[in-house]
C-alpha cells in the first residue's frame, strides 16, 4: 500500500460521511452546500489514485468529480436566491459547463488506454444521460441516471480500469458507489410503500 492509496481510502471514508449526510438534508442550499464539499473530497480521492496507480486510467473519473463540485456550488448559488435572473445566469453557466464537459470527455477517452477505452466512452454517455435526466419531469429519471454512473464509476475503481501499479482495487471508491446505488434501492422501498407520497429529489452525480 502506497502512501497516495491511504490518502484516497481516507478522502473516501470522509466521501461517503458527506454522501450519508447529504441525503439527510432537505433544505435546498444546504443540500448543495454539503454536495460541493462532498464531491470535492471525492475529486481528491480519484487524484490519489491516479497518482497511486496510473493517471492515465482516472482522468474521466475525475473530469466526473469536478463537474460534480462545481455544480453543486452553482446550484448552492442559484438557490441562495429565489429570484428568476438569477436562475437563469445559473443555468448559462451550467450549460457552459455541460460543453466544456463533454469536449474534455473527449479528450480523457482519447487518453484512456486502449483496452479500457469502452468503459470511459461508457462513463461520458452515462454521464450526459444524468445531466438530461436532472431536468425531465418526475421523480424516477434522475434516480435511474444516478444508477447507471454508479455502477460505471464503481467498474473504474476495480481491476477493469487500474492496470498499473501494485494495487488494483479502490476499495472506499467502490463503497462509495454502492452507497449511492443503495439510496436509490431504498427510495424504491419507501416509494412502493406510499406510491402516492410526495417525493423529494435529492440526487447529484
Amino acid at each position: 500500500m502506497g502512501t497516495w492509496y491511504i490518502i484516497a481510502q481516507i478522502f473516501g471514508v470522509i466521501t461517503i460521511c458527506f454522501e450519508l449526510a447529504t441525503y439527510q438534508i432537505k433544505e435546498k442550499t444546504k443540500f448543495f452546500k454539503t454536495s460541493a464539499i462532498g464531491s470535492f473530497f471525492w475529486l481528491c480521492m480519484f487524484i490519489c489514485i491516479g497518482l497511486a496507480t496510473g493517471m492515465s486510467t482516472q482522468l474521466s473519473v475525475i473530469l466526473a468529480a469536478i463537474y460534480s463540485t462545481l455544480r453543486n456550488i452553482i446550484f448552492y448559488w442559484i438557490f441562495q436566491k429565489e429570484d428568476p435572473k438569477h436562475k437563469e445566469r445559473g443555468l448559462r453557466i451550467l450549460l457552459v459547463m455541460v460543453g466544456i464537459s463533454l469536449v474534455a470527455g473527449v479528450f480523457t477517452v482519447l487518453s484512456a488506454p486502449p483496452q479500457i477505452r469502452w468503459l470511459h466512452i461508457s462513463g461520458v454517455i452515462a454521464a450526459v444521460l444524468f445531466a438530461v435526466s436532472q431536468y425531465l419531469p418526475g421523480v424516477h429519471s434522475v434516480r435511474l441516471g444516478v444508477l447507471l454512473v454508479a455502477v460505471l464509476i464503481g467498474l473504474t475503481q476495480t481491476p477493469l480500469n487500474i492496470l498499473y501499479g501494485d494495487l488494483r482495487w479502490n476499495i472506499m471508491g467502490i463503497l462509495i458507489e454502492l452507497a449511492k446505488i443503495t439510496s436509490v434501492a431504498v427510495f424504491y422501498i419507501r416509494y412502493a410503500a406510499a406510491p402516492k407520497k410526495p417525493q423529494i429529489m435529492m440526487a447529484k452525480p
